[in-house]
């Protein structure tokens, strides 16, 4: 496996700048890249190790044309108007929502033009249970996290598990593998930057919920 370069910026800058890019060119990605990503999923933990992910590599322009389609419909159907009707998230302004819905509709409108998707499968499991996703989770933050690492952009977006049975089918999956999301990949229209998160203070408790964590305590 590839060995991180001296100029790669550090863990924790990655970790903090690995923001949803969801406006991507849809210039030609190298192989290389793509294998270096792969790479470090394969590196994340799995349920005993069983490592029953696979990974499917999308650039056929057709194919990802056509589920596009049912993403898109997922999109205008039942994501767009439920985020619309409601409220910014905690802490983030009217202003920042609106440039985030801005963004999650280019993507809903030009997903099939990121020049490469990777769709993260679960193989095996006829009936995934709510703990299936702790065996390829891990596997699509590290990819997340190298694309970064790479100067590459990408997020992590499940709607078109809203048509899984027909996006599915056009993937050619078997009925014992699943999809757990669409990774689409390219190099970043906008630039990284620090994540927006709440404090440690409004999410994290010790040793019982609702007990303040304090450092040190």
């Amino acid at each position: 496996m590839a060995e991180a370069g001296s100029n790669d910026p550090g863990l924790f800058v990655i970790i903090q700048t690995t923001r949803s890019m969801r406006r991507l060119k849809p210039d030609p990605v190298p192989d290389e890249l793509i294998r270096q990503i792969l790479e470090a999923g394969v590196c994340a933990p799995s349920g005993g190790n069983m490592q029953r992910w696979r990974f499917l590599v999308v650039k056929d322009p057709e194919t990802k044309k056509s589920a596009a389609a049912y993403y898109k419909r997922a999109w205008d159907e039942q994501a767009a108007p439920r985020y619309r009707a409601g409220a910014p998230a905690p802490g983030v302004s009217a202003e920042r929502f609106s440039r985030m819905l801005a963004a999650a509709q280019h993507l809903a409108d030009h997903i099939h033009e990121a020049p490469v998707w990777i769709v993260p499968c679960l193989e095996g499991a006829a009936n995934p249970t709510r703990w299936a996703g702790s065996s390829i989770y891990p596997a699509v933050q590290n990819m997340l996290l190298a694309a970064r690492a790479l100067g590459l952009g990408a997020t992590l977006t499940t709607l078109h598990l809203n048509f899984e049975k027909e996006v599915e089918a056009l993937l050619g999956l078997p009925q014992d593998a699943h999809s757990y999301a669409i990774l689409p990949i390219g190099y970043p229209l906008g630039r990284f930057g620090p994540v927006g998160r709440k404090p440690l203070g409004d999410v994290v408790y010790r040793d019982r919920w609702g007990q303040p964590f304090a450092e040190g305590g």
